[in-house]
């Protein structure tokens, strides 16, 4: 992780309102300086809770009160995208420029991890050039392997296993709709992929209960289910795993869903889209959450996952969630 949460966390807390800056102090200690942000995993309550509040301070200083905080002047970030994003890209170059720092954008046309050169001398090539690392690639495993030789910070902009960058936009925009995220109740209806991994890995740690439903054969990750359900027992949230988007939807305060065909998945779509009928999110399926139930989808969406009634519909808080996107990269 960079240095911009130890700088803000001096510089920032005493010129905010009081209760928000009770809400910071409140915190434990967090050391987040120099390490690298490959899983919510690795991440406490705390430190979750502080990088959510960091995110939330840049966004009201830099759009709202127009501050110019070139804190990352003269720092550069390598941003390496096995497979391509909107989001991804956009909210890092502009969230690091914003910053002062110089972003740079590598594709597989312009680096090519393990291929014609070793992820090895990657990391130690890059780490002579760059200040940090953020990497959007197929395998988590290669994240490891970056971090391993890195003497930078590694940031995971997408793998296989997890979406971290995702899940702390989320919960940034459910905290500012909500007000507050203990007590909530989120819904995931759909795969059992990275982004959900994220959620599990991170929701009891803010003491928002979790409710998820997945057609039989797309299941979480088992280990990932190990360890959300002792994440849930030690924070006393709820943690259900079901088939059912009806029991899974029921009393919800959030309902999420996320593609059905990944990338790399184009082969499997007929099937997919078979295997998750009864699976899109609509007004129906709302009908049995909570009155005021809200809807994310991380996009690209495709309309199987979700119809245009919520999609469209004030309910849905897709368009502030990706704008978050560029406010939790640039803690991040």
């Amino acid at each position: 992780m960079s240095p911009l949460c130890h700088v803000l966390s001096n510089a920032f807390s005493m010129s905010k309102k009081t209760a928000t800056i009770s809400y910071f102090f409140s915190l434990g200690p967090v050391n987040l300086k120099g390490r690298s942000f490959l899983t919510l995993k690795d991440f406490s309550s705390d430190e979750i809770k502080h990088l959510l509040w960091v995110s939330g301070d840049l966004k009201h200083r830099i759009k709202h009160e127009k501050q110019y905080l070139p804190l990352l002047q003269g720092k550069s970030i390598a941003m390496i995208f096995e497979k391509r994003s909107t989001r991804t890209r956009i909210s890092t170059e502009t969230g690091f420029s914003l910053l002062g720092g110089h972003p740079f954008f590598l594709t597989s046309q312009d680096i090519h991890l393990g291929v014609n050169e070793s992820s090895t001398d990657t990391a130690r090539v890059l780490s002579g050039l760059s200040d940090i690392v953020l990497a959007r690639v197929y395998s988590h495993t290669t994240l490891e392997e970056l971090v391993k030789d890195a003497s930078i910070p590694i940031i995971n902009g997408l793998s296989d296993l997890y979406h971290p960058i995702q899940i702390l936009a989320d919960f940034l925009t459910l905290q500012e709709h909500y007000g507050s995220l203990s007590g909530l109740t989120v819904s995931w209806i759909g795969d059992g992929n990275n982004v959900l991994h994220s959620f599990m890995m991170t929701a009891a740690k803010l003491g928002v209960h979790l409710r998820v439903a997945t057609p039989k054969g797309y299941d979480p990750d088992s280990s990932i289910i190990q360890e959300a359900q002792r994440l849930s027992k030690q924070h006393g949230t709820q943690f259900l795993l079901t088939s059912d988007p009806v029991e899974a939807a029921r009393g919800s305060n959030v309902l999420v869903t996320d593609t059905w065909v990944s990338m790399g998945q184009e082969e499997e779509k007929k099937q997919r889209i078979k295997d998750f009928l009864g699976y899109q999110i609509t007004m129906q399926t709302g009908s049995v959450a909570k009155p005021d139930w809200t809807f994310l989808h991380c996009l690209p969406r495709k309309q199987e996952e979700v119809d245009d009634q919520v999609f469209y519909s004030p309910r849905s808080l897709v368009f502030p969630e990706a704008e978050n996107r560029k406010w939790t990269i640039m803690v991040s």
